[in-house]
């Protein structure tokens, strides 16, 4: 589930995903998928995670969006396809420039952190059946996100896991994938104090 070309850090991610679209108009999704490429789901997986996870979710409707992206990424991957589809709806939804750029500011300082600690390690957790297990937390964590949209700041939690679950799988990082469930923990605790 993973591509020999895919960046190894979180860095190098980001720097990608910063080349994407044109300095003086909104960013699409289209764009940003295009700027890290479809190599992996790992990749596709991390991409709406670090967008909830940053200011942009403040724009309205988008973690909805990012949680439609997440659950069509995630059921092509259980079934098994090698390349992942989008609707044009979905490509064609974007964020302005201004609060992209300050996401992807806030995005660097983390992941000059991150990367200093995500290595190879319990990769028996980013293999085989262990990632059709990640693509379930991940529908799970999809489906939170819409009504979590109405707290501010708690799709962050949803944002984390699927940040540390698509990070965990593109550098094999089999302790990533447990954090991942730790604050999957956080989605679900936040999710029924909204309820009940």
């Amino acid at each position: 589930m993973s591509n020999a070309n895919d960046p190894q850090r979180m860095t190098d991610l980001l720097k990608r995903l910063e080349t994407a679209g044109d300095e003086d108009r909104p960013v699409t999704v289209r764009e940003m998928v295009e700027a890290i490429g479809q190599g992996s789901f790992g990749m596709l997986l991390l991409v709406p995670g670090l967008l909830a996870l940053s200011p942009a979710s403040g724009v309205p409707g988008l973690p909805s969006v990012l949680a439609v992206m997440v659950i069509l990424i995630t059921l092509q991957m259980l079934f098994g396809r090698d390349s992942f589809w989008l609707p044009q709806w979905i490509l064609k939804r974007s964020a302005p420039r201004r609060r992209f750029d300050k996401a992807m500011r806030f995005l660097f300082r983390i992941a000059q952190w991150i990367d200093k600690l995500i290595r190879p390690r319990l990769v028996f957790l980013t293999r085989g059946v262990a990632v059709r297990f990640i693509g379930v937390i991940c529908l799970l964590v999809a489906i939170t996100m819409p009504p979590l949209e109405f707290i501010p700041m708690a799709n962050t939690i949803s944002g984390a896991t699927l940040s540390l679950l698509g990070l965990g799988l593109i550098a094999r990082d089999g302790l990533l994938i447990l954090v991942a469930l730790g604050v999957f923990g956080g989605v679900v605790y936040t999710l029924t104090r909204v309820i009940f």
